[in-house]
């Protein structure tokens, strides 16, 4: 009998430990999981541009608002896509590569962070993922620097592939601040983040 008061202790002590733990974690919730998008907002100039050249993506549309679920082969293959592009492109900034600022473009082997998200996002597609769930974020970092990185939108949240970090992280899970992304309905339009704050690099016009 008293073994068996003692495995019942030890049981309840168990217990009490996972209902703390689960009580410090929030509950899984539409504000932590996605990003809540607002409305149509002014297209960063150098988007805008790389538009011109490349016509065909950004003139798709889709009518799907309910991204999917993702499965463990579709996490292995973005993680993969994640890794290998920050190990490939050498990050270099714009007036480094062309003499002036804001060129965004597929780069050979070197390229700014918006550079290197567009072609996590073309290497995505070519594994089938939707291009109206992979979307160029921009984002301010903690010392106020404009930043642009992937978004991959997910069943399971809205995930990051940054070329300053080389894990796939939920977006709440990095130090940024966000500020507008590409719209999932337009490859072509931007829409803001509701934090509403003003976005640093240059835009243009709606």
């Amino acid at each position: 009998m008293a073994q068996l008061t003692g495995v019942r202790r030890a049981v309840v002590a168990l217990a009490a430990v996972f209902a703390s733990a689960s009580a410090a974690v929030p509950a899984p919730n539409a504000t932590t999981l996605s990003m809540q998008t607002g409305a149509i907002t002014s297209q960063p100039i150098g988007h805008y541009e790389f538009c011109q050249k490349h016509r065909s993506e950004c003139e798709i549309k889709s009518r799907s608002s309910t991204p999917p679920r993702v499965t463990d082969h579709g996490w292995a293959v973005i993680r993969e896509i994640n890794t290998a592009v920050n190990r490939e492109i050498t990050p270099m900034t714009d007036m480094d590569l062309f003499g002036k600022e804001e060129v965004w473009t597929y780069p050979d082997t070197a390229g700014d962070c918006e550079d290197i998200a567009l072609v996590k996002r073309q290497r995505l597609m070519q594994k089938g993922f939707s291009p109206s769930d992979l979307l160029i974020t921009v984002v301010r970092k903690a010392d106020g620097e404009g930043h642009a990185v992937l978004t991959v939108r997910t069943a399971q949240g809205d995930f990051i592939l940054d070329n300053l970090d080389g894990d796939v992280k939920l977006w709440t899970r990095t130090p940024y601040r966000f500020l507008k992304r590409q719209a999932s309905f337009n490859t072509g339009r931007w829409v803001t983040i509701e934090n509403g704050a003003e976005v640093l690099v240059g835009s243009v016009g709606n």
